[in-house]
Protein backbone atom coordinates (compact mmCIF):
# COMPACT_ATOMS: atom_id res chain seq x y z
CA UNK A 1 0.00 0.00 0.00
CA UNK A 2 1.37 3.79 -0.90
CA UNK A 3 0.02 7.37 -1.49
CA UNK A 4 -2.57 6.50 -3.73
CA UNK A 5 -3.80 3.14 -2.69
CA UNK A 6 -3.03 -0.59 -3.02
CA UNK A 7 -0.52 -2.17 -5.17
CA UNK A 8 -0.67 -5.87 -5.55
CA UNK A 9 2.86 -7.19 -5.33
CA UNK A 10 1.58 -11.12 -5.66
CA UNK A 11 0.71 -10.06 -9.23
CA UNK A 12 4.07 -9.53 -10.11
CA UNK A 13 4.40 -13.37 -9.64
CA UNK A 14 7.77 -13.74 -7.50
CA UNK A 15 7.63 -16.40 -5.04
CA UNK A 16 9.08 -13.59 -2.63
CA UNK A 17 6.32 -11.76 -2.88
CA UNK A 18 3.43 -14.50 -2.27
CA UNK A 19 2.29 -13.82 1.28
CA UNK A 20 4.14 -11.49 3.68
CA UNK A 21 5.77 -14.75 5.48
CA UNK A 22 7.53 -15.18 2.20
CA UNK A 23 8.38 -11.53 1.65
CA UNK A 24 9.97 -12.06 5.11
CA UNK A 25 11.64 -15.19 4.83
CA UNK A 26 13.43 -13.27 1.25
CA UNK A 27 14.47 -10.25 3.60
CA UNK A 28 16.32 -12.89 6.54
CA UNK A 29 17.68 -14.82 3.58
CA UNK A 30 19.12 -11.85 1.75
CA UNK A 31 19.90 -9.89 4.98
CA UNK A 32 17.73 -6.69 3.47
CA UNK A 33 15.05 -5.04 4.87
CA UNK A 34 10.95 -4.57 3.42
CA UNK A 35 11.99 -1.84 1.62
CA UNK A 36 15.35 -2.85 -0.35
CA UNK A 37 13.78 -6.33 -0.93
CA UNK A 38 10.66 -4.35 -2.55
CA UNK A 39 13.07 -1.21 -4.57
CA UNK A 40 15.27 -4.16 -5.86
CA UNK A 41 13.36 -7.28 -6.68
CA UNK A 42 10.06 -5.21 -8.33
CA UNK A 43 12.07 -3.10 -10.89
CA UNK A 44 8.17 -3.12 -12.50
CA UNK A 45 6.26 -2.14 -9.93
CA UNK A 46 4.74 0.49 -11.11
CA UNK A 47 3.00 -1.43 -13.90
CA UNK A 48 1.60 -3.42 -11.29
CA UNK A 49 -2.54 -3.75 -10.60
CA UNK A 50 -3.50 -0.64 -8.35
CA UNK A 51 -6.64 -0.33 -6.14
CA UNK A 52 -7.97 2.02 -4.16
CA UNK A 53 -8.66 0.83 -0.07
CA UNK A 54 -12.66 1.25 -0.53
CA UNK A 55 -12.81 -1.46 -3.56
CA UNK A 56 -12.29 -4.52 -0.77
CA UNK A 57 -12.52 -5.86 2.65
CA UNK A 58 -9.07 -6.36 3.85
CA UNK A 59 -8.27 -9.97 5.07
CA UNK A 60 -5.06 -10.30 8.07
CA UNK A 61 -1.91 -9.17 6.85
CA UNK A 62 -0.31 -12.74 8.07
CA UNK A 63 -0.95 -15.40 9.78
CA UNK A 64 2.09 -15.71 12.54
CA UNK A 65 2.82 -19.14 13.03
CA UNK A 66 3.28 -17.85 17.23
CA UNK A 67 1.98 -15.02 19.22
CA UNK A 68 3.61 -14.34 22.18
CA UNK A 69 2.91 -11.32 24.95
CA UNK A 70 4.50 -9.21 27.16
CA UNK A 71 2.67 -7.78 30.54
CA UNK A 72 2.97 -5.56 33.28
CA UNK A 73 4.75 -2.90 30.60
CA UNK A 74 2.41 -0.16 31.79
CA UNK A 75 2.10 1.65 35.06
CA UNK A 76 -1.74 1.59 34.15
CA UNK A 77 -1.62 -2.63 33.73
CA UNK A 78 0.02 -3.17 36.58
CA UNK A 79 -2.09 -1.09 38.46
CA UNK A 80 -5.31 -3.22 36.84
CA UNK A 81 -3.62 -6.73 37.74
CA UNK A 82 -3.33 -5.63 41.51
CA UNK A 83 -6.61 -5.14 41.53
CA UNK A 84 -7.98 -8.38 40.04
CA UNK A 85 -5.75 -10.60 41.70
CA UNK A 86 -6.06 -12.15 45.13
CA UNK A 87 -2.25 -12.26 45.44
CA UNK A 88 -1.64 -8.02 46.29
CA UNK A 89 1.91 -7.25 45.61
CA UNK A 90 2.43 -9.73 42.98
CA UNK A 91 2.00 -7.31 40.08
CA UNK A 92 3.53 -4.77 41.74
CA UNK A 93 7.11 -6.96 42.25
CA UNK A 94 6.80 -8.02 38.38
CA UNK A 95 6.49 -4.48 37.29
CA UNK A 96 10.20 -3.80 38.81
CA UNK A 97 11.91 -7.02 38.34
CA UNK A 98 14.44 -7.14 36.18
CA UNK A 99 13.13 -10.60 34.03
CA UNK A 100 9.94 -8.97 32.58
CA UNK A 101 7.23 -11.44 32.12
CA UNK A 102 6.74 -12.87 28.27
CA UNK A 103 4.14 -15.15 28.06
CA UNK A 104 2.49 -17.55 25.23
CA UNK A 105 -0.33 -16.18 24.04
CA UNK A 106 -1.50 -17.80 20.83
CA UNK A 107 -1.05 -19.27 17.41
CA UNK A 108 -2.38 -17.93 13.87
CA UNK A 109 -5.56 -20.85 14.57
CA UNK A 110 -6.90 -18.42 17.12
CA UNK A 111 -6.66 -15.06 15.22
CA UNK A 112 -8.48 -13.13 13.75
CA UNK A 113 -7.60 -9.80 11.17
CA UNK A 114 -9.72 -6.66 10.47
CA UNK A 115 -13.59 -6.36 10.80
CA UNK A 116 -13.86 -10.16 12.01
CA UNK A 117 -15.68 -11.06 15.29
CA UNK A 118 -13.55 -11.68 18.51
CA UNK A 119 -14.52 -13.83 21.45
CA UNK A 120 -15.58 -13.29 24.92
CA UNK A 121 -15.43 -16.58 26.75
CA UNK A 122 -18.61 -18.16 27.99
CA UNK A 123 -17.24 -18.55 31.38
CA UNK A 124 -16.09 -15.08 31.91
CA UNK A 125 -18.02 -12.25 33.78
CA UNK A 126 -14.98 -9.81 33.21
CA UNK A 127 -13.46 -9.63 29.76
CA UNK A 128 -11.76 -6.61 28.28
CA UNK A 129 -9.78 -5.78 24.91
CA UNK A 130 -6.28 -5.22 24.78
CA UNK A 131 -4.90 -2.76 22.64
CA UNK A 132 -1.51 -3.01 21.87
CA UNK A 133 1.65 -2.17 19.57
CA UNK A 134 2.78 -5.93 18.10
CA UNK A 135 6.33 -6.37 16.75
CA UNK A 136 6.55 -8.37 13.24
CA UNK A 137 9.50 -10.51 13.80
CA UNK A 138 11.94 -11.88 11.29
CA UNK A 139 14.50 -14.58 12.06
CA UNK A 140 16.24 -14.55 15.54
CA UNK A 141 13.63 -12.36 17.00
CA UNK A 142 14.48 -9.22 14.62
CA UNK A 143 11.80 -6.40 14.30
CA UNK A 144 10.47 -6.69 10.84
CA UNK A 145 7.41 -4.37 11.04
CA UNK A 146 4.85 -3.37 12.92
CA UNK A 147 1.27 -3.43 13.46
CA UNK A 148 -2.21 -3.55 15.89
CA UNK A 149 -2.59 -6.31 18.30
CA UNK A 150 -5.92 -6.77 20.32
CA UNK A 151 -4.96 -9.45 23.47
CA UNK A 152 -8.58 -10.46 24.59
CA UNK A 153 -8.72 -11.09 27.99
CA UNK A 154 -10.71 -13.05 31.00
CA UNK A 155 -9.72 -10.31 33.68
CA UNK A 156 -11.75 -12.65 36.30
CA UNK A 157 -10.24 -16.01 35.42
CA UNK A 158 -6.62 -14.06 35.39
CA UNK A 159 -7.50 -12.81 38.65
CA UNK A 160 -8.70 -15.88 40.51
CA UNK A 161 -4.82 -17.31 40.05
CA UNK A 162 -2.42 -16.39 38.46
CA UNK A 163 -1.64 -20.35 37.18
CA UNK A 164 -4.85 -19.46 35.14
CA UNK A 165 -3.22 -16.73 32.99
CA UNK A 166 -3.28 -19.28 29.92
CA UNK A 167 -6.76 -19.77 29.72
CA UNK A 168 -7.48 -16.28 30.39
CA UNK A 169 -5.70 -15.38 27.20
CA UNK A 170 -5.70 -18.46 25.24
CA UNK A 171 -9.34 -19.39 23.34
CA UNK A 172 -10.96 -19.42 20.00
CA UNK A 173 -10.51 -15.83 18.50
CA UNK A 174 -9.10 -14.63 20.91
CA UNK A 175 -6.73 -12.69 19.47
CA UNK A 176 -6.77 -10.08 16.10
CA UNK A 177 -4.12 -8.62 14.43
CA UNK A 178 -4.40 -5.71 11.80
CA UNK A 179 -5.12 -3.94 9.29
CA UNK A 180 -1.48 -3.37 8.10
CA UNK A 181 2.14 -4.01 8.56
CA UNK A 182 3.95 -0.94 8.50
CA UNK A 183 7.89 -1.58 7.80
CA UNK A 184 10.71 -0.17 10.15
CA UNK A 185 11.20 2.76 7.85
CA UNK A 186 8.40 4.20 8.42
CA UNK A 187 8.84 3.93 12.17
CA UNK A 188 11.63 5.08 12.95
CA UNK A 189 10.75 5.89 16.67
CA UNK A 190 8.30 2.91 18.04
CA UNK A 191 8.69 4.38 21.19
CA UNK A 192 6.84 7.61 20.41
CA UNK A 193 3.19 6.12 18.85
CA UNK A 194 -0.38 7.18 20.09
CA UNK A 195 -2.63 4.47 20.63
CA UNK A 196 -6.29 5.29 21.31
CA UNK A 197 -9.19 2.39 21.64
CA UNK A 198 -13.09 2.90 21.16
CA UNK A 199 -15.54 0.53 22.78
CA UNK A 200 -19.07 1.42 21.07
CA UNK A 201 -22.10 -0.38 21.80
CA UNK A 202 -25.54 0.10 20.57
CA UNK A 203 -23.65 2.68 18.30
CA UNK A 204 -22.85 4.81 21.24
CA UNK A 205 -18.91 5.22 22.92
CA UNK A 206 -19.40 3.03 26.49
CA UNK A 207 -15.70 3.22 26.63
CA UNK A 208 -12.84 5.65 25.06
CA UNK A 209 -9.11 5.52 26.39
CA UNK A 210 -5.57 7.02 24.81
CA UNK A 211 -2.01 6.19 25.88
CA UNK A 212 1.37 6.56 24.22
CA UNK A 213 4.11 4.28 23.38
CA UNK A 214 6.51 6.50 25.55
CA UNK A 215 4.59 5.15 28.69
CA UNK A 216 6.29 1.71 27.90
CA UNK A 217 8.54 0.84 31.25
CA UNK A 218 10.32 -1.49 29.25
CA UNK A 219 12.81 -1.04 26.11
CA UNK A 220 11.44 -3.25 22.34
CA UNK A 221 14.96 -4.25 22.67
CA UNK A 222 14.70 -5.62 26.29
CA UNK A 223 11.42 -7.47 25.61
CA UNK A 224 12.68 -9.01 22.43
CA UNK A 225 15.99 -10.23 24.58
CA UNK A 226 13.83 -11.99 27.06
CA UNK A 227 12.12 -13.69 24.42
CA UNK A 228 14.62 -15.24 22.40
CA UNK A 229 16.88 -16.42 25.34
CA UNK A 230 17.04 -20.01 25.03
CA UNK A 231 13.88 -19.56 22.63
CA UNK A 232 12.82 -20.86 19.41
CA UNK A 233 10.56 -18.04 17.64
CA UNK A 234 9.80 -18.41 14.15
CA UNK A 235 9.81 -16.02 11.60
CA UNK A 236 6.79 -14.11 11.15
CA UNK A 237 5.43 -14.55 14.31
CA UNK A 238 4.25 -11.12 16.57
CA UNK A 239 4.69 -10.17 19.43
CA UNK A 240 2.41 -8.06 21.90
CA UNK A 241 3.94 -5.78 23.74
CA UNK A 242 1.88 -5.33 26.63
CA UNK A 243 -1.65 -2.44 26.98
CA UNK A 244 -1.75 1.10 28.64
CA UNK A 245 -5.67 1.42 28.36
CA UNK A 246 -7.64 -0.58 30.41
CA UNK A 247 -11.53 0.19 30.56
CA UNK A 248 -12.51 0.85 34.66
CA UNK A 249 -12.88 -2.06 36.96
CA UNK A 250 -16.63 -2.08 36.55
CA UNK A 251 -16.67 -2.52 32.74
CA UNK A 252 -17.15 -5.79 30.59
CA UNK A 253 -17.50 -7.11 27.28
CA UNK A 254 -21.00 -7.42 25.96
CA UNK A 255 -22.20 -9.24 22.82
CA UNK A 256 -21.70 -7.48 19.56
CA UNK A 257 -19.48 -4.14 21.24
CA UNK A 258 -17.34 -2.77 18.74
CA UNK A 259 -13.67 -2.33 19.26
CA UNK A 260 -12.10 0.09 17.24
CA UNK A 261 -7.86 0.43 17.96
CA UNK A 262 -5.97 3.22 16.42
CA UNK A 263 -2.06 3.26 16.31
CA UNK A 264 -0.63 6.13 14.86
CA UNK A 265 1.64 5.24 11.48
CA UNK A 266 -0.31 2.06 11.40
CA UNK A 267 -4.12 2.35 10.88
CA UNK A 268 -7.66 1.26 12.62
CA UNK A 269 -8.30 -2.83 13.41
CA UNK A 270 -11.94 -2.71 13.98
CA UNK A 271 -13.35 -6.05 15.34
CA UNK A 272 -16.75 -6.96 16.83
CA UNK A 273 -17.14 -9.25 20.30
CA UNK A 274 -19.35 -11.95 20.44
CA UNK A 275 -20.14 -14.15 23.48
CA UNK A 276 -19.05 -17.34 23.13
Amino acid sequence: MNDSGVVDLSASKLPAFSSLNSLIAEADTSARDLEGVIAEDLKDIDSLPKYSVDQFRLKIPFVPPEIWGAGITYMRSRNAREVETSLKGLYTYVYGAVRPEIFFKTTGLRCVGPDEEVSIRSDSKWSVPEPELTLVLGSECKVFGYTIGNDMSARDIEGENPLYLPQAKIFKRSCAIGPFVTSKEEIPDPKNLGIRMTISRHGNAAFEGRVSTSNLKRSLEELLHYLGRDNIVPPGSAFLTGTGIVPPDDFSLRDRDVIEIEIEKIGTLRNVARQL
